[in-house]
């Protein structure tokens, strides 16, 4: 050994000790702290010399270990202290801390001298109880919301899926499957719409966020299932990395939505008709006594001309009483259609694309939903001005006029194709909707848009005329294309915002 290590003291190694080290004398007082022990208890050394060892453990420990101090003494021996069990010690603010101790016994020609070694229990296990902890709150929570949990890695292709997940689509075995095989569950009807959602979610410059409502079908029973699914995609690189999310069983919740909204619809078409009336009953009060006057000055005038002498001042005030009320049913009739459309329209700037999404969303969830809705939008569309919710209620009436044309049918494939596209020249956003349905013959297109004119039995024939209405007073124009195939072709153009 060189003079070098020869001078090395152990004072100096007490120190360098990366463990925290107490030296404790045969009466249990601390003799000497080295600086990672003041770090760990929070004293300086002159505040831990001169303690007893009891006073850096808590209360209810103290006791006992009196009694284990005075017995190691008597066998002083290297080992752990607790058996090897994290045991419990308080720093300066009174603090426990969980630490491996461990003891070794000095021996000095004046008097016996114990090394209490510290170290703090392994941060991981304490990460990993808390981790299996929070898990086992998730898994709690995930039972009682019946959630099932997904993730598909893009990159390498493999679908992941626990057990709620397999349960809501039919599967008991937990052997991995192709993502085919996960959308072959899927209502067919339902796979465009999902489909939509995903390419939505996927898109770099999207927020990534994924939202979905759809059928799936039990593979051996047949039962149908409403399953709601929300996610987010992570991205690497600007691509697409994982789509990761939740899914659950909502059909008992779509079951009572649907019969809500039946009601509400019978009460909906209750009331449109209870207006349509009192609009007819109004329109007809107005209007009655000033063509029963003009029909008298027509008796009179008609009158006049079938007797061979005419006199031609009774015959000018006859027909001037015709001009006279007939312009006073047009006032009649332009004050109450001003009445009715009183109020201001308060517009704002709306994504188009998005309130499509929303339209389509709200056909679905009012029974409308069992068509394949083929969404062609535009990309960064400039925004609209327009009301929100009567852009809303125009493309949910051609959506629901759509679809119940196609039943009537008993079209085979119900198909409603929605683009979006940008009239620059216009500075309008075209809308078009298109439906696989029967179409429309001569007579229909010529008056489709009439009020109280109807195409359906139990229609009433308003819709479409308060549609256009709508559109117009949004500064836009809708209308049907004449030669459309197959099915009704409708458009309608809004201006973009300032």
């Amino acid at each position: 050994m060189n003079d070098a290590l020869k001078s090395l003291s152990f004072r100096t190694l007490f120190d360098a000790a990366a463990d925290a080290m107490l030296l404790v004398d045969d009466t249990g007082h601390i003799v000497l702290a080295n600086p990672t022990a003041q770090l760990l208890f929070g004293y300086s050394e002159d505040e831990l010399c001169g303690l007893t060892v009891e006073l850096l453990m808590p209360a209810r420990y103290r006791k006992q270990h009196l009694h284990h101090r005075e017995l190691f003494l008597r066998k002083p021996e290297r080992r752990s202290m607790g058996g090897g069990k994290a045991l419990a010690a308080l720093n300066r603010d009174g603090e426990e801390m969980m630490l491996d101790i461990s003891l070794s016994p000095i021996k000095t020609p004046e008097q016996p001298y114990v090394l209490t070694t510290f170290n703090v229990v392994d941060q991981r296990l304490q990460t990993e109880k808390a981790l299996r902890a929070s898990e086992e709150r998730l898994r709690l929570a995930k039972q009682a919301a019946g959630l099932g949990v997904f993730d598909y890695d893009y990159i390498r292709k493999i679908f992941y899926w626990d057990k709620q997940m397999r349960k809501l689509w039919g599967r008991h075995s937990d052997n991995p499957i192709s993502y085919e095989e996960f959308i072959a569950v899927i209502h067919p009807q339902d796979r465009a719409v999902r489909q939509t959602a995903v390419d939505y979610a996927l898109d770099p410059t999207s927020s990534g966020e994924y939202k979905a409502e759809y059928r799936v079908i039990h593979p051996t029973n047949g039962v149908e299932r409403w399953i709601s699914s929300i996610g987010q995609v992570h991205f690497e690189a600007g691509y697409a990395a994982r789509l990761v999310g939740v899914a659950r069983d909502v059909t008992e919740q779509k079951n009572l939505e649907k019969k809500l909204k039946e009601q509400r619809n019978e009460t909906e078409t209750l009331f449109k008709q209870q207006v349509a009336a009192r609009t007819a009953s109004a329109i007809a009060h107005e209007l009655n006594q000033p063509l029963a006057a003009i029909s008298a000055y027509s008796e009179v005038a008609l009158h006049a001309l079938h007797n061979e002498t005419i006199y031609s001042a009774s015959l000018k005030r006859a027909l001037e009483g015709c001009v006279e009320q007939a312009q006073r049913a047009g006032r009649s009739l332009h004050e109450l259609l001003a009445f009715l459309q009183k109020g201001e329209v308060i517009t704002e700037q709306l994504n188009l694309n998005d309130l499509i999404n929303e339209a389509l969303n709200i056909a679905r969830n009012d029974g409308y939903g069992e068509f394949n809705p083929v969404v062609k939008l535009e990309k960064n569309l400039p925004d609209v001005q327009a009301n929100r919710m009567q852009i809303q209620k125009v493309l949910v009436n051609l959506f629901r006029n759509a679809v119940e044309a196609m039943r009537a049918e008993n079209a085979p494939d119900l198909e409603i194709v929605i683009l979006v596209q940008s009239l620059a020249e216009k500075n309008m956003a075209l809308v078009i909707v298109q439906d696989s349905g029967p179409g429309l013959d001569q007579i229909m297109k010529e008056r489709i848009f009439e009020p109280f004119f109807s195409t359906k039995p139990s229609g009433i024939g308003m819709g479409l005329a308060i549609s256009r209405a709508l559109i117009e007073t949004n500064g836009g124009q809708l209308w049907v294309e004449p030669d459309a195939k197959p099915g009704a072709k409708f458009c309608f153009t809004l201006p973009f915002s300032p």
